[in-house]
């Protein structure tokens, strides 16, 4: 095997392995939001307008940090 192979294998090797981990860390940020979002449909009536506002903002930022790891996995397939 050449040189150039062996660097291209571990090149694909290392994108595999950091796909697979933000694809994991995009699910589990967008379930948290998910999450976040039923706690406030289930106990809303019972949230203070405090806990609201602190529910909302932990689903927005799930919601972007979800977004922020399928970009990098877009912005490596385009590389």
């Amino acid at each position: 095997m050449s040189t150039d192979k062996i660097g291209d294998l571990a090149k694909n090797v290392k994108k595999t392995i950091l796909d697979a981990r933000d694809t994991v860390s995009e699910a589990l940020h967008k379930s948290t939001a998910t999450a976040e979002r039923a706690h406030r449909d289930d106990d809303g009536d019972t949230m203070t307008s405090t806990e609201k506002l602190a529910s909302a903002a932990n689903e927005a930022k799930e919601r972007v940090a979800a977004a922020t790891d399928n970009a990098k996995r877009t912005i490596r397939d385009k590389t």
